[in-house]
């Protein structure tokens, strides 16, 4: 059965970065896409960003497009979300994501996900 582990995430001013990392067991990592995803409270759960298996094929939401940095290390079966410029609206609750798909942004094309982890920016 397929796992991701994330780590990473926590509190942050207004400005800074943070560095989100997922772990991949229990799959071949190496034919999955990996997406970013996030949700704030009483929102639904929305598209960040995602890569395909190769790390060619990558698509940003327009919201952090340009602050934001996916990436994927298939060696070590992780995926990464960098963040620089983090605002409060970017606060929420970030999960991870794996996909057969190309480089999917849809919640229902993702078949693993991970355990979610807290991003909280202060103004």
């Amino acid at each position: 059965q397929g796992q991701l582990v994330q780590s990473g995430g926590g509190l942050v001013q207004s400005g800074g970065s943070l560095r989100l990392s997922c772990t991949a067991s229990g799959f071949d990592f190496t034919t999955y896409a990996m997406g970013w995803f996030r949700q704030a409270p009483g929102k639904d759960r929305e598209f960040v960003a995602t890569l395909d298996w190769s790390g060619n094929t990558i698509y940003y939401a327009d919201s952090v497009k340009g602050r934001f940095t996916i990436s994927r290390d298939n060696a070590k079966r992780s995926a990464y979300l960098e963040m620089n410029s983090l605002k409060p609206e970017d606060t929420a609750v970030y999960y991870c994501g794996a996909t057969y798909l190309i480089a999917g942004r849809l919640v229902d094309e993702y078949e693993f996900w991970g355990q979610g982890t807290q991003v909280t920016v202060s103004s």
